[in-house]
């Protein structure tokens, strides 16, 4: 959420529409960073 500057809704919202990759480790959501840096770099694609 730091890293991308947004919230808790909006971390999951994307992790629901498949935009934000996770795993699921016992029981809790994780994000790996390769996943944090690939999203940033298509929202920065998409606006280029």
């Amino acid at each position: 959420m730091e890293r991308l500057n947004v919230g808790r809704t909006k971390v999951y919202d994307l992790i629901r529409t498949r935009r934000l990759v996770s795993i699921k480790v016992d029981g809790c959501r994780r994000i790996p960073t390769d996943a944090v840096r690939a999203f940033i770099t298509g929202q920065i694609g998409e606006t280029a």
